[in-house]
């Protein structure tokens, strides 16, 4: 074959690998922008653990709604705060208003007194009158409910609330049972008396009750 053919078939065949190449460069470059790299065969992965919920800290300095741990001298706090200590079945509720002005609006409760152990007489209709406030709040009472409370000794203002807020109120029952509630059996767990039960019969609630009162 002759030089001029030579170099003509050379001219043909790289006028035919132009765009081959041209286009082989293009792909790659599309590719290294578009797709990330994927590991060669027999290397190692590496597995990202995917973001879970995100748990903000609880705010500081929050009491616990009751006591985790029982002591056996709770509930001799809690009788000895009292100035007053009943059971007895609401008879009465209404709302009154102060006439002076420091004196804040309170609600009047009217109880029959069944059972008393401090500060009031059995059979007396006795009215307590408590902040409104306590009321707003869900510190309330019906008609015809029958509780056991530890009350403190009324203000300056004529105010008293159950001790230690919800601490200071108990349920009775139709058979006139004190019913302890979570946080009651929580708080007394200890108790020589009271731990572990959730219904105690009156008298011996009454005698647990005289036993913290004479402890020292």
């Amino acid at each position: 074959m002759s030089g001029s053919c030579w170099r003509l078939l050379a001219a043909f065949s790289l006028i035919l690998a132009t765009p081959l190449l041209a286009g082989q460069d293009t792909a790659v470059d599309h590719s290294s922008t578009s797709v990330p790299d994927l590991p060669r065969k027999g290397s190692p992965l590496t597995y990202a653990a995917p973001i879970g919920p995100i748990r903000l800290p609880e705010p500081p300095n929050l009491p616990p709604r009751y006591p985790r741990n029982p002591s056996p001298g709770a509930f001799r706090q809690l009788v000895r705060a009292a100035g007053i200590i009943f059971s007895g079945r609401v008879t009465l509720i209404g709302q009154t208003a102060r006439s002076s002005r420091p004196d804040p609006a309170s609600t009047a409760i009217t109880f029959q007194v069944e059972h008393a152990i401090r500060g009031t007489s059995t059979g007396q209709s006795l009215t307590i009158h408590e902040w409104a406030g306590l009321w707003t709040n869900g510190e309330r009472y019906r008609v015809g409910q029958r509780v056991l409370l530890f009350l403190y000794s009324p203000s300056k203002l004529g105010l008293t609330s159950p001790v230690a807020g919800s601490m200071g109120r108990f349920a009775m029952d139709s058979q006139g049972q004190v019913v302890m509630d979570p946080q009651h059996i929580a708080m007394l767990g200890a108790d020589p008396i009271l731990g572990g039960k959730t219904i105690v019969p009156y008298a011996d609630f009454a005698l647990a009750v005289d036993r913290s009162s004479r402890e020292e």
